[in-house]
């Protein structure tokens, strides 16, 4: 490492408030919004909270506080940062944050393109009676490019626009709107007869399921990708911060924020599920595959609600908006690493990286568009097992290479040595054997993914 790191004149974010919201926003997504709730049911209730939470605790956070650090010492992307922190031998895991970031926003955004179809049209009240054959309309083929395309363009107009006026702004007013949403719709839930047996499902403890090696690698993935680690993310957004700010105090509070959001999350959609006797419907109890998942979220959810009325519409709508809000503020921070990276290595205008960027990522997100086991596929590789491997690198960096250098930045704005300590001894001892044990377990799943995707 260099005596002194190279810095460059930045954009940076108007206020602390707007960082927190924007980094939240950042983990905050569909995974939290859906994914937590129905992996925390199959794979028993309370057990997989409480492993999500150990996932957290032992290496979430640490490599949270890590990639902070890191962002805030060198105010570089994760390419230019880790190659100043590590030498050139550590290009290549830059790298791999902005691939990961290309990877995960190509099919991330198809998603996030159905629940913008899925809310406008309950809004509007044009949505099918027939849940499968309009999901088959809307999920996959040319409507999936189109919802696709227009959900990319504005991820690119948001991020083009800069961090104080584009992220920050969107952040502001997104987020509050997600909160809203989210309480009102878990209040709603609260009056739904049966749904006692839906709260009791989703938190009955089935500690057995502790030592099951697919819950484990679940927890592990749901951690790392509902706080975007292994990503860049957050190292690019603590990269515009300018002040000196506790940063072990901003990963408890973007940690405990994104728990919160999927735990209440969960208790809108359980009381939702056993209300309209769609538990059976949606298999629960068997094993969890993506078709169940996308079926639960698109298929099965969206005619019980209708089954109210004009009232049911409006709550469809809602709940859609507030996935498509989730899926928007996460999408900003993927594209950022991404045209972070674009500005410090080509020395290219935002505006131009934005577009670029965002069009080739565009472009690569068509396959999914068409194929819903090749986003499968996909998700398994970039959003599980490459998270895992880039925030195990991390911890290597950090806790081995320039611990010294990283203490001093974490003691800017903190002067609790025994907090210290212990972020040393987790990044150090903790996280590595863990991560690398979780990721052995995880790919054999991303090697069945690929096989059944060649095999259909």
């Amino acid at each position: 490492m260099s005596d002194t790191v190279e810095t460059q004149t930045r954009d940076a974010w108007g206020t602390r408030a707007g960082f927190i919201l924007a980094a939240v926003g950042s983990a905050v997504g569909l995974g939290n919004m859906w994914r937590f709730s129905y992996v925390a049911a199959e794979g028993g209730g309370a057990a997989f909270v409480m492993l999500y939470l150990m996932f957290v605790a032992l290496i979430g956070m640490p490599i949270m506080t890590s990639e902070l650090i890191i962002g805030r010492m060198t105010q570089m992307s994760p390419v230019k940062a880790l190659k100043e922190l590590g030498g050139k031998a550590w290009t290549p895991v830059g790298l791999l944050f902005a691939f990961c970031g290309f990877g995960i926003l190509s099919y991330y955004s198809v998603i996030a393109g159905w629940t913008m179809r899925y809310a406008l049209d309950a809004a509007t009240g044009s949505m099918s009676t027939d849940a499968g054959a309009y999901f088959g309309a809307v999920g996959t083929g040319m409507p999936a490019v189109v919802t696709h395309l227009i959900f990319m363009a504005i991820t690119i107009g948001i991020v083009a626009v800069g961090i104080k006026k584009g992220l920050e702004r969107a952040a502001i007013i997104l987020m509050p709107l997600l909160f809203l949403l989210l309480i009102g719709l878990a209040v709603w839930a609260t009056t739904l007869s049966g749904g006692g047996a839906g709260y009791a499902y989703y938190l009955k403890p089935q500690l057995g399921e502790l030592l099951n090696p697919k819950i484990i690698v679940d927890a592990a993935g749901q951690a790392f990708f509902s706080l975007s680690l292994g990503m860049g993310a957050l190292l690019t957004y603590a990269s515009y911060l300018t002040s000196k700010e506790n940063l072990a105090k901003e990963t408890l509070t973007i940690a405990a924020s994104d728990f919160g959001v999927a735990f209440v999350a969960g208790l809108v959609v359980f009381p939702i599920i056993f209300h309209f006797n769609l538990a059976e419907t949606l298999g629960l109890g068997g094993e969890l595959n993506t078709d169940s998942t996308v079926g639960a979220l698109f298929i099965a959810l969206p005619p019980a609600l209708r089954s109210l009325g004009r009232a049911g519409d409006l709550v469809v709508a809602a709940f859609f908006t507030m996935l498509f809000f989730a899926a928007l503020t996460s999408a900003i921070s993927l594209l950022e690493v991404v045209v972070s990276s674009v500005i410090d290595s080509l020395k290219w205008a935002r505006t131009k990286a934005a577009i670029v960027a965002g069009v080739v990522i565009a472009i690569l997100g068509l396959p999914s568009a068409y194929n819903l086991n090749f986003l499968g596929a996909l998700d398994k590789l970039v959003g599980t097992t490459l998270l895992m491997l880039g925030g195990l690198l991390i911890c290597i960096l950090v806790g081995y290479k320039i611990l010294p250098e990283a203490e001093k930045e974490l003691g800017q704005g903190m002067e609790n040595q025994q907090a210290i300590a212990a972020w040393r001894f987790f990044v150090r001892y903790v996280a590595p054997p863990i991560l690398a044990v979780v990721l052995a377990f995880s790919i054999p799943g991303v090697i069945a993914a690929f096989k059944a995707l060649f095999a259909g």
